[in-house]
């Protein structure tokens, strides 16, 4: 294997290292109490951070922005936080690529990218995560050919155990590269990623209420005949939203400020945000508000540059629960789903989400061998969960369903190795790469094993 050491007395000296107590995921539900934090400026500040909580028996964990709900970054050892370690280090626009440091958000990357007139293929819904965050827990937009961000890594740089500094690429410790692309913050701590890009291209967005008979009948040729589908249906309702992105050759034509306040802002977080809370404080109202907020979005076009296609505001904090599934299993999966709603006593005001993406060749890819759909339960922060995502996640398994890695579930290792036909080759190089388990902790235990 290739490797660099990144200890220097100047990195001792410039990395920023104190004890900040207690620290919290976006959605609160995780606190992790971290012995000691710090936040470096480079990769050897990086390097040297890992290697001495090593020698002292610390545990190490990388938190980005929180923005996973489970606990994958929690410690009470060293945290390492990213907002210093950012930023662009090459353009390489031969090679069709970029090299960011890992804790650069999602949003500057795109704004960086756009400067530079070039774009990612696919994206997820939100830019608050750091890029080795959304890296390694998976993260994915919706996309016929184009998959997730993870299968858009081209090259990385990876601090392992001992605090050298590995460079992973198809050619460059191949095994690695194939499985650090998707890591969980297992095999060590991503300190730079190289992303594929392309020139910036525009989207056209053509957004339309539909019932929830007429898409999950026609879902095959919606995914067929368009680069992006997705669709979010409203328990207790027959509606669904239905979200088409294709790309055009313009002219650009996007939504005026106005508009775009009045949907994204005045309706999708600040009305909802108040459906939510009605809802959270009388369950029973909320089959009648979602009947009305299934009806307050209405049918709309705009084009523009992609990321700002892709994503949209998330205002309203949430507790969300996501599994892949073959994708000729996603609509029996949501018509059980709506079925155990309607015969429950549970209230609902949160939409799901149906995403899908093409097969992949990650080893712990959510997309690993098949085409695959996206089922998203979600639930207002502060309201109980655990029947709903129970309930869902029972029929997500009886389909063989994989849970995303960021977002919540109650699958344990022995499951996982069920479904994931290259499970076993992943913890063999957790193994080599970290056998002491300084990137350890109770959450990677149960997945991992």
């Amino acid at each position: 294997m290739t490797r660099t050491t990144g200890t220097t007395s100047s990195a001792r000296a410039g990395t920023r290292a104190g004890t900040r107590g207690a620290w919290r995921n976006w959605a609160g539900n995780v606190t992790a109490h971290p012995a000691r934090t710090v936040a470096p400026a480079s990769t050897a500040e990086l390097a040297e951070a890992v290697a001495r909580a090593a020698a002292e028996g610390l545990k190490v964990k990388a938190a980005g922005t929180g923005h996973s709900f489970t606990a994958a970054a929690a410690t009470d050892g060293l945290l390492i936080r990213p907002e210093r370690l950012t930023g662009l280090r090459a353009v390489d626009r031969a090679a069709g690529t970029v090299t960011v440091a890992a804790g650069t958000t999602l949003r500057q990357l795109n704004t960086t990218l756009s400067a530079h007139g070039l774009s990612l293929a696919n994206m997820g819904d939100i830019m608050e995560q750091t890029v080795s965050g959304a890296v390694s827990t998976g993260t994915h937009g919706t996309g016929r050919d184009s998959a997730s961000l993870s299968a858009q890594v081209r090259a990385l740089e990876l601090v392992t155990a001992d605090g050298s500094v590995l460079t992973c690429s198809p050619r460059e410790n191949p095994e690695v590269f194939t499985a650090a692309r998707l890591g969980l913050g297992a095999l060590g701590v991503i300190s730079a990623i190289t992303l594929a890009v392309e020139p910036e291209f525009l989207l056209r967005a053509r957004e339309e209420p539909m019932s929830f008979d007429r898409v999950t009948s026609e879902f095959d040729r919606f995914v067929a005949e368009n680069e992006h589908f997705e669709f979010y249906w409203f328990p207790h309702t027959t509606g669904c939203t239905t979200k088409r992105n294709n790309r055009s050759a313009g002219p650009a034509a996007p939504l005026g400020r106005a508009a775009a306040w009045v949907e994204d802002e005045l309706i999708a977080n600040g009305l909802f945000q108040a459906v939510c809370s009605v809802g959270r404080t009388v369950p029973a109202a909320v089959p009648g508000i979602a009947r009305i907020a299934g009806r307050a979005l209405s049918a709309r076009t705009y084009t523009d540059v992609a990321y700002k296609v892709f994503t949209s505001p998330r205002r309203v904090r949430f507790l969300e629960m996501e599994y892949a599934l073959p994708r000729e299993a996603a609509v029996a999966a949501l018509r059980e789903l709506r079925a155990a709603v309607e015969r429950s006593r549970l209230r609902i005001s949160f939409p799901v989400e149906v995403r899908t993406a093409p097969a992949d060749d990650i080893p712990l890819s959510t997309a690993y061998g098949r085409d695959t759909a996206y089922v998203a339960v979600h639930m207002y922060r502060g309201t109980p969960h655990h029947a709903y995502f129970s309930a869902a996640e029972r029929i997500m398994t009886a389909h063989g369903g994989r849970p995303h890695w960021g977002k919540l579930h109650g699958r344990d290792a022995a499951y996982l190795a069920g479904v994931y036909p290259r499970f076993a080759e992943f913890t063999s190089l957790r193994d080599r790469l970290d056998p002491e388990r300084v990137f350890g902790n109770a959450y990677l235990r149960r997945v991992l094993g």
